[in-house]
């Protein structure tokens, strides 16, 4: 069971990366990106690729600078050819398939088995000392909390603010002279960097990659952030990255102790759709909640002076 939540948590951790970018580009930037799942998968293609010519280390900045192309087109084709964000989204994503595979060698699956890692290269550095099991664990640890660093001090920048702003009020930063086009591009740009890194991650972790590793990535993303809300709502952008963080690992737990009772394999779609809507569902029910119970004490304070009132005139 430690083991089963050791690797729920080193999956958890890897596919924060890609919460954080969703984090940057839904939450910060106000821009739903739909091509998550390809730029996931572009990654990890890339990284492979890489990995298997022989550079583990190179495949990781490989991988950040194809999905920086990904998005960079994705908002290419909103800012400067009139086409909406979430059928941008879908464009890409779509053409990204065909890519993935021309990638590959025109195979729609690469084995790594044979293939040095930046996980089997920690694993070799750390042989023989207490923490030789826990590479893996090691290598997502490190990355998110350097990827973590990174977004907050992007955050706390002119530009990081600018971003913020640009999701906020759209009207306003163009009225301050402030060239939005190019913050959202950045901005794009950027989380799709952190998605090809958790694509690179995951397909050297299980040391193998298929056209549909990044399937069904947007919704277990989207269910992570939804979750991390649940735990830090308006406490700023640095509790804002550690709930996206925090919500991937319960996601992933979640999903892993749906397994551990042998549910089919093609439910765990359903039960990533019910977390999504839980997540949603659950912060509206509990603002109705704090509401109801603010309106039972505000009518308690007027009923209790005139019950006062009541029993004084009764007394005389």
């Amino acid at each position: 069971m430690l083991n089963l939540f050791q690797t729920a948590l080193e999956l958890g951790l890897i596919s924060s990366i890609t919460v954080l970018a969703l984090y940057l580009s839904y939450s910060m930037l106000n821009v739903c990106d739909l091509s998550t799942d390809g730029a996931f998968t572009l990654g990890a293609c890339v990284g492979a690729v890489v990995a298997i010519a022989g550079h583990p280390l190179l495949s990781i900045p490989a991988a950040m600078l194809a999905g920086v192309a990904s998005g960079f087109v994705t908002a290419l084709l909103q800012t400067k050819m009139g086409i909406d964000s979430l059928l941008a989204g879908i464009v890409v994503n779509t053409g990204l398939y065909s890519i993935n595979i021309a990638v590959m060698g025109n195979s729609s699956l690469l084995n790594m088995n044979k293939t040095d890692t930046v996980f089997s290269g920690l694993k070799e550095l750390l042989s023989g000392t207490p923490l030789a099991e826990q590479y893996k664990l090691i290598i997502a640890l490190l990355a998110v909390l350097i990827i973590c660093t990174l977004l907050i001090l992007l955050l706390r920048t002119r530009l990081g603010l600018a971003i913020r702003a640009t999701g906020n009020n759209l009207a306003m930063v163009r009225s301050s002279s402030i060239n939005t086009s190019v913050i959202t591009i950045i901005g794009l740009c950027v989380s799709n960097a952190f998605t090809g890194l958790s694509g690179c991650l995951l397909a050297q972790y299980n040391k193998s990659v298929n056209i549909d590793i990044g399937t069904g990535m947007l919704t277990i993303a989207l269910a992570s952030l939804l979750i991390g809300r649940m735990f830090f709502r308006k406490r700023g952008t640095a509790f804002g990255v550690l709930g996206a963080v925090l919500g991937a690992c319960v996601f992933r737990v979640i999903y892993t102790l749906a397994l551990r009772f042998n549910m089919p394999a093609y439910l765990l779609k359903l039960i990533s759709s019910v977390i999504v809507i839980a997540a949603i569902s659950g912060p509206y029910y509990q603002s109705k909640y704090a509401a109801e119970c603010k309106r039972r004490l505000a009518r308690q304070s007027l009923l209790e002076p005139l019950a006062q009132e009541s029993g004084e005139g009764r007394n005389v």
